[in-house]
């Protein structure tokens, strides 16, 4: 089996020694995601902008591998607030609503840099295009 990894720009990746996604056989994992892009963190204090922010940046780690949202059968949402579930919800609908992955919405003590309210991670399925 034929294993792929890509990187995004995240500073973690290096420090922490990961891959944004890993390829292996026809499952396409992204870790945890955030809503920075660019050395920016995207919505600081704002849990909405940041579900979109950090789904959109795992769907780009996906698109590099061919793959759309309409292939995601796995999110996991990770936030600091239960006050932010309804803003974090909102944004996972408008990212995955046609595909209708299960879900998991864990809320954790934090992230690795405090102002992060939101870390998203994904798994897609490309069938028998990645056999």
């Amino acid at each position: 089996m034929t294993i792929e990894r890509v990187q995004s720009d995240s500073p973690w990746e290096e420090s922490i020694g990961f891959a944004r996604a890993v390829a292996a056989g026809d499952r396409v994992l992204v870790g945890g995601t955030t809503p920075f892009r660019g050395g920016v963190l995207l919505g600081e204090g704002d849990p909405y902008l940041q579900a979109r922010a950090a789904g959109e940046n795992a769907l780009a780690a996906l698109d590099r591998f061919g793959l759309g949202a309409d292939a995601v059968v796995r999110t996991r949402l990770y936030i600091t607030h239960s006050r932010d579930v309804d803003a974090v919800s909102r944004a996972h609908k408008e990212l995955f609503d046609a595909a209708r992955p299960v879900c998991t919405l864990v809320v954790v003590s934090g992230f690795v840099d405090s102002r992060i309210l939101v870390e998203i991670e994904v798994e897609a399925f490309r069938g028998s295009q990645g056999a």
